[in-house]
């Protein structure tokens, strides 16, 4: 069968139009089959190191700054050059996965944050760590866009949110094991412990891609139909196999442009215009906060308040690790609170912790490891579950690149949130961090009631047409 031309028609009555829409209604009837798991555990432990990746450099830094002799001011540039890095990647491997899939570039992207790992162990200072840094955060930050556009694609509406969050809720178990590590690791080893750690696992990750088709959605949005038959297909054989029974699919009709060519510039016409800068203030205000949060926070405990060096690091895992309770929380019941409620309620009820801890003065440390890390909790469930949300905001042709574009605004909030730190430290002290942060929480929190639209529930051709 020869395959149509990626922009044809429904109006025309093309065959790519009729089979786009009987595709999604194949993969909407999909129970979620051992393949589907497989997937999800594959990207995910990718995912897994990508986050291990992005923290390793807080929990290296306590004992990197005292051996360095590190300024607050090149302390923060470091934490923050991996951020400056993501922000081209996510923009760049967007991009590239819309024209060449989503599984070659998810392919190309770990293999530079890994080949990015291992030039950190030979840094030299505070020059190097920062160009090696820069250069792994274009990896880093290409990952997990894609790898959230490509699960997305997979799954039908009704279980999207909740098989889509207990992947993603690897990312903060990414980065709570980042912090065990550098407990147990750091004080023996050195700092150069925690990047040996993130290479094997990664580079295991790699051959498993062979394991996983590429997303039939993108595939039939590039008019190559009978691969995307055949990777729906298999999924289908797999499910009867298991012993499901498959009911009749539902056709809908689904808009000509899905199986157009994509222009990025459409992200900033119609109805994407405002999803589109919605979602880029969400991730700028969340991001900001948290990781100005989690990867100061050990550095703070031992150059302000002189805790010794393993105590230091404990306090900055506990941040993290109620950062993973309450991302699973978010993930089970995301789907019944739907996502526009639960970011409006997190981002107002974050403010509080902040400013009780501005009120109190931040004057120890036990005010910041509590009063910090119920904020930071809260704040989790928003930017764990963002890239769910982002990814429901695009059809399949913006997908990938949308969710690049608004991630590359998570990665300029991260890189400012770390600068910002330092600078508030240096100039005015700890407490004012806080307020400056419980004031971005409340802007984050009026965003979302004003512009923010509701996503739950919805098959992704409706609502992205």
């Amino acid at each position: 069968m020869r395959e149509p031309n990626n922009t044809a028609t429904m109006a025309g009555g093309s065959q790519a139009g009729r089979f786009n829409a009987e595709l999604v209604a194949r993969l909407e009837r999909l129970p979620l089959t051992r393949r589907l798991t497989l997937i999800r555990v594959v990207i995910g432990s990718a995912t897994f190191f990508d986050a291990y990746t992005v923290l390793a450099i807080a929990f290296a830094m306590p004992q990197l700054a005292s051996e360095w002799h590190l300024s607050a001011g090149e302390i923060g540039m470091i934490l923050s050059a991996g951020y400056v890095g993501q922000i081209f990647g996510s923009l760049f491997f967007g991009n590239l996965a819309e024209r060449i899939g989503r599984l070659p570039v998810l392919l190309i992207t770990i293999l530079l944050f890994v080949s990015m790992d291992i030039a950190c162990l030979f840094a030299w200072g505070a020059g190097s760590m920062i160009l090696f840094r820069f250069l792994q955060g274009i990896g880093t930050g290409g990952e997990v866009p894609v790898a959230s556009a490509y699960i997305n694609e997979f799954v039908g509406a009704k279980k999207r949110g909740r098989f889509f969050l207990l992947y993603e809720v690897i990312f903060p178990v990414g980065l709570m094991f980042a912090g065990i590590a550098g407990y147990f690791l750091v004080p023996v080893f050195g700092w150069k412990a925690m990047f040996i750690v993130g290479l094997v696992p990664a580079i295991l990750t790699i051959p498993m891609r062979a394991l996983m088709p590429e997303s039939p959605r993108w595939l039939a949005s590039k008019g190559r139909i009978q691969k995307a038959d055949a990777v729906v297909t298999m999924l289908e054989n797999e499910a009867v196999k298991a012993g499901y029974t498959l009911s009749e699919p539902v056709v809908r009709p689904v808009d000509p442009k899905a199986t157009a060519r994509s222009d990025w510039r459409e992200l900033f016409k119609g109805i994407y215009r405002k999803r589109t800068f919605t979602i880029w203030l969400l991730w700028i205000c969340v991001y900001m906060v948290n990781n100005g949060l989690v990867t100061w926070l050990p550095t703070l405990y031992k150059q302000t308040f002189n805790l010794p060096l393993q105590t230091s690091l404990a306090y900055g895992w506990v941040t993290s690790a109620v950062g993973v309770v309450a991302s699973i929380l978010c993930a089970l019941l995301i789907d019944r609170v739907g996502r526009k409620r639960w970011y409006s309620v997190a981002f107002l009820a974050s403010t509080v912790p902040l400013i009780v801890l501005t009120a109190l003065g931040a004057v120890s440390a036990t005010q910041v490891v509590v009063f910090a890390s119920i904020a930071y909790a809260i704040l989790q469930t928003i930017s764990f579950s963002l890239y769910l949300y982002s990814a429901e905001l695009y059809p399949t042709r913006l997908r990938a690149i949308g969710t690049g574009f608004g991630s590359a605004w998570l990665r300029a909030g991260s890189a400012i949130g770390p600068v910002l730190v330092g600078w508030i430290v240096d100039n005015f002290g700890i407490s004012y961090v806080f307020t400056v942060f419980a004031a971005v929480a409340l802007i984050g929190g009026i965003i979302t009631i004003v512009f923010a639209i509701e996503t739950k529930g919805r098959v992704l051709e409706e609502l992205s047409p």
